[in-house]
């Protein structure tokens, strides 16, 4: 992760007195008693703490009261991409986040407090919780901090997404609309001053995500695909359960702070698990100050990785 002569040095330890919590309990993977859970923890530290669970349709507003409670910490208990929503809200200048794992993937909780559950991480957090300047991505004012995949992949995510709150009927229709449009459109792009090159989709990784990147390094890990047909994607599918996804000869990877990217037609694309539309011409780009990120020391955090 990346630092600024604003943000605390390495082993600074911040004091909360006013927390805001939100919990996504119809995620399915956060027990109904995590807010609760949450309340004892933060009470254990002698900090109150405001929980907000909301329904799965009023996540979006519960998160955006909690940022303009304007505390010291807001606590995100979900997925990534509520994740890359609260940290796109508060900013560089905003409230710390902490990003607990309370969704499907879990990859930036996960990079940022090791693999264990929310309630380890949030009390060593609290406990040995350094405040960072995390960096991640930008396309079109959207921040991402995990990955952005652009192309014709990203449309499965909406059949998901279906799939995953039992809307079986919507998820075959969008499952039938991403197979249509599989290997019928290839982005164009360009990679800081590279030449011009063409794939099926670029998927870009953050330097908090990324096996090739170090978390300081002020760029973002660029991999073209260049599938062409279902053997292809099931043979990429397998590498990326099996090994790293890097070795499959269907994948490109290099690093870029500024990529180029147009179509034909506008372009679906997933920013840390969460699905948008950008333009036929967009441009993404490094962004070295995303938000401040309560994280943990990394010889603590290696020990559950």
């Amino acid at each position: 992760m990346t630092g600024s002569a604003d943000a605390p040095a390495r082993g600074t330890r911040p004091r909360f007195r006013r927390v805001e919590v939100v919990a996504n309990v119809a995620s399915g993977s956060v027990d109904a008693d995590a807010p609760q859970a949450a309340k004892k923890i933060f009470a254990d530290f002698g900090v109150p703490a405001n929980v907000c669970a909301p329904a799965t349709e009023e996540l979006g507003e519960c998160l955006r009261r909690a940022v303009d409670a304007a505390p010291d910490l807001l606590v995100v208990l979900a997925g990534d991409g509520t994740a890359r929503a609260a940290a796109e809200m508060c900013g560089p200048d905003g409230p710390v986040v902490a990003p607990l794992p309370g969704g499907t993937m879990n990859m930036l909780p996960h990079a940022i407090y090791g693999a264990r559950p929310w309630q380890d991480a949030l009390t060593i957090a609290l406990d040995q919780g350094e405040e960072r300047l995390i960096g991640g991505g930008e396309v079109e004012g959207h921040k991402f901090m995990v990955a952005a995949i652009l192309g014709s992949p990203a449309l499965w995510a909406p059949a998901r997404e279906a799939a995953r709150y039992g809307r079986r009927r919507l998820a075959w229709v969008r499952a039938r609309r991403a197979l249509r449009r599989a290997f019928t459109g290839r982005l164009r792009y360009i990679l800081d001053s590279a030449p011009r090159e063409k794939a099926e989709a670029l998927v870009f990784m953050c330097p908090v995500t990324s096996r090739a990147l170090a978390d300081e390094e002020r760029a973002l890990e660029a991999a073209a695909l260049n599938v062409r047909g279902a053997a292809d994607a099931f043979r990429l599918g397998i590498n990326a359960l099996v090994r790293d996804w890097r070795d499959d000869p269907a994948v490109e990877s290099r690093r870029c702070q500024l990529a180029r990217v147009w179509s034909a037609r506008s372009i679906p694309a997933v920013l840390d698990g969460e699905s948008v539309r950008l333009k036929s011409l967009t441009e993404v780009r490094y962004d070295p100050a995303v938000a401040r990120i309560l994280s943990i020391p990394p010889d603590v955090r290696a020990g559950d990785m």
